[in-house]
């Protein structure tokens, strides 16, 4: 397929540039636009891999002329931004030189069967990014989020996510009641109660609860609990951050599952 004939943007007032603005910058306008922006040449890689074609494909107009023929050709339709603009569209510090919109995918439900992570109230961006990374790389194919978590199509999340994204079924907005819907056992991760991790005898397939980072899980989740597991901590720290919990807890559910 030939790249499209590029549309040049040179006015900070094109209506297309201020959509995409609020895209990289508010966290929550992807569910407004039903679009989501994705920022630098190896998250819009990482969708192309997994079958997903972007709508529209922005490039700073510098950067076009050297862009890749596969992300040039990636897109109905490509744009061009003027290099005074572009620091404006970024939300990063260093802003990559091109990234893609995509459509929002349409996930009404949760899969009740399917090998879950569920997100209870996570709030940094990065920590919910990690943990979708753990949860691809570890066999889990969804995430269930429950409202008060970071918006999983954000900047922030998609940075983190380094593309694990597109290889997972994302069900966010969720009550705690909607958790009832998984026919899997929910595992629920706790600092000082419960089966050590590495003596627990682990159901395939799973849901792992992965709590605040300050409150833990909530109470309703721990009732509904198939079991709780704890990580054998010898060098006595308190706790785990989060995200590196949920890798050890992963690894060892998906990993153990797969060998």
């Amino acid at each position: 397929m030939a790249a499209a004939t590029p549309l040049v943007i040179q006015s900070r007032d094109n209506a297309l540039l201020k959509d995409l603005r609020r895209l990289s910058q508010d966290s929550t306008a992807y569910r407004k636009q039903g679009r989501v922006w994705l920022e630098g040449d190896h998250l819009c890689s990482a969708a192309l891999v997994r079958g997903i074609e972007p709508q529209i494909a922005v490039f700073a107009e510098s950067f076009w002329p050297f862009a890749p023929t596969e992300l040039k050709q990636a897109a109905a339709k490509n744009v061009l931004i003027a290099d005074a603009l572009w620091r404006d569209l970024s939300g990063l510090e260093s802003p990559a030189q091109m990234g893609c919109v995509m459509a929002l995918p349409d996930v009404a439900a949760l899969d009740a069967d399917a090998p879950t992570v569920v997100l209870d109230r996570l709030q940094d961006a990065g920590n919910v990014g990690s943990v979708l990374r753990s949860a691809s790389a570890f066999g889990f194919t969804q995430i269930a989020a429950l409202k008060g978590t970071a918006a999983l199509w954000s900047a922030k999340v998609l940075r983190a996510g380094m593309g694990a994204h597109f290889a997972l079924r994302l069900v966010e907005g969720l009550s705690e009641q909607d958790i009832a819907a998984l026919r899997v056992p929910l595992l629920v991760t706790s600092s000082h109660r419960g089966e050590f991790l590495h003596r627990a005898k682990l159901p395939w397939p799973c849901a792992w609860v992965m709590g605040h980072e300050g409150q833990g899980v909530s109470q309703a989740l721990e009732e509904r609990a198939f079991a709780h597991i704890r990580i054998a901590q010898p060098g006595g720290e308190e706790s785990l951050n989060v995200a590196a919990a949920a890798a050890i807890c992963l690894h060892a559910s998906g990993a153990g599952h797969s060998v």
